[in-house]
């Protein structure tokens, strides 16, 4: 095993898990985080020397970026159905985590993505915009339009900073 690859079978193994957790936020899915979170590392393997050293925004740009394509591949196929039922009585602030990734689920592809990276990933709107490979002004209206989306659908304020529930 060469040095390239052990880099990235060590980074791969210690990341692994806010990797997935920022595809979960991103797709909605535990399924589909999994898979773009193979995706994107399938595609960051032979890049992975111009990388080293800090791949985390590499990696945080195509993770968002793989998603919204992935999206606009299949949402023409894609039929959802009715959430499954959540249990009844919940612990303490549960319930409003279960609302608010319901309603980040409502949210178009892109607008997802400046939500989660701008208040999970805790980037700046213009790393967002970096990220995103868009303008700053694009980040500050979809994320207007996206927190008032979410008012909207969940119905009180929004604590976008406390995550929702990852099933």
């Amino acid at each position: 095993m060469d040095a390239a690859e052990q880099d990235f079978t060590e980074y791969v193994a210690a990341r692994q898990g806010a990797l997935l957790r920022t595809a979960y936020l991103l797709t909605g899915h535990a399924q589909d985080a999994e898979d773009l979170v193979q995706a994107v590392l399938i595609k960051a393997v032979p890049h992975w020397p111009r990388i080293t050293g800090n791949p985390e925004p590499y990696l945080k740009k195509a993770l968002a970026r793989e998603n919204i394509s992935r999206w606009r591949r299949r949402r023409w196929r894609e039929v959802l159905g009715p959430p499954g039922q959540e249990p009844s009585q919940a612990p303490d602030g549960t319930d409003d985590r279960i609302d608010l990734a319901a309603a980040l689920g409502a949210l178009s592809p892109r607008q997802r993505a400046i939500v989660v990276l701008r208040h999970y990933e805790d980037l700046t709107e213009r790393a967002t915009a970096e990220a995103l490979g868009i303008s700053i002004g694009t980040v500050k209206s979809h994320h207007r339009d996206a927190m008032a989306k979410l008012r909207r659908l969940i119905g009180k304020p929004v604590d976008v900073d406390r995550p929702p529930l990852v099933h």
